[in-house]
């Protein structure tokens, strides 16, 4: 099925050059829907160059999955990297900041800058492929998208025919490949870090995430906990990763630990949370495409 996105049918043409074919991008974050998404990519197109923009604090099994994935189609998946930050730490103590309104600074910097750089020279390029999955939630970012950056020729494969997630572990199951294993617990496999690592965590993830987090991986819950602490006190303000979404305190930030030197902010205990709403992956867009200048009926 070709979805009308607000009346903006899927491309078959790119409108930022004039092309209709040569090179597509397919990029892969790492996760379920990006890989089903770059599979689907490559049934349809002829030139699609696969690429994974690597933050250096993915789980092991991301690499494992990227690895199966290769074996599976036979094709090979490139990996980029910044040249400015070597993990999101660095990029959180740069800015002085984990989680700002327009986004989190780790995807805007290890994720989008990565990204735009490898796609420069656009003037030969048909489209960008984006693990965008069938739902409300996925098919308004990329109505956002579509508006917004159309320099990209954004195609969403997943939203084209109508992928939802269990059709995205279904098509990993009928391509003989084990999904990360992020998934047992969380709706991301985004800079989960590898298990022995105190480091990891994704910081769009939420309060129902965090507190998920702190079940399953205590001490990374505590390392991201001691990293606000040693923020707030250099900024002089609390710096938090989550906020509150009671409509009575919408907004005010909530820390992960009790924070003495800021003991009139609460912290994640004081709501219950609830898992992200959606399947999102880390693509450089968070935050931007989360501010709907339209909004699909369901």
């Amino acid at each position: 099925m070709i979805v009308n996105y607000s009346g903006i049918l899927k491309p078959n043409i790119n409108w930022y050059n004039g092309v209709s074919s040569g090179r597509s991008i397919g990029w892969f974050s790492g996760g379920a829907a990006s890989a089903v998404a770059c599979y689907l990519a490559l049934q349809e197109l002829d030139d699609v160059f696969l690429a994974f923009t690597d933050t250096h604090i993915e789980s092991d099994d991301t690499y494992r999955f990227l690895s199966d994935f290769e074996g599976a189609l036979g094709v090979k998946v490139h990996h980029f990297c910044s040249d400015k930050f070597n993990e999101p730490e660095d990029v959180w103590r740069e800015y002085n900041g984990l989680n700002f309104a327009h986004g989190a600074p780790c995807s805007t910097y290890l994720k989008r800058e990565v990204r735009i750089k490898q796609v420069q020279d656009l003037d030969n390029d048909y489209c960008q492929i984006f693990g965008f999955d069938f739902s409300k939630r996925e098919i308004n970012r990329a109505i956002n998208m579509v508006k917004n950056h159309a320099e990209t020729n954004p195609r969403f494969p997943l939203i084209e025919r109508e992928y939802d997630r269990g059709k995205i572990f279904s098509t990993l199951k009928y391509l003989g490949i084990k999904p990360p294993i992020a998934y047992i617990h969380f709706d991301n496999n985004n800079c989960l870090g590898p298990e022995s690592s105190p480091k990891g965590g994704c910081v769009q993830g939420g309060v129902g995430y965090w507190q998920k987090m702190r079940e399953v991986y205590p001490h990374k819950f505590d390392y991201m906990a001691n990293i606000e602490h040693e923020l707030s006190k250099e900024k002089g303000e609390p710096v938090t990763i989550c906020k509150d979404q009671r409509e009575a305190t919408k907004g005010s930030k909530l820390f992960l630990k009790f924070n003495p030197g800021f003991p009139d902010v609460g912290t994640i205990d004081e709501i219950k949370g609830r898992q992200p709403d959606g399947y999102f992956e880390c693509n450089g867009f968070c935050g931007t495409l989360d501010m709907f200048d339209n909004e699909l009926e369901f």
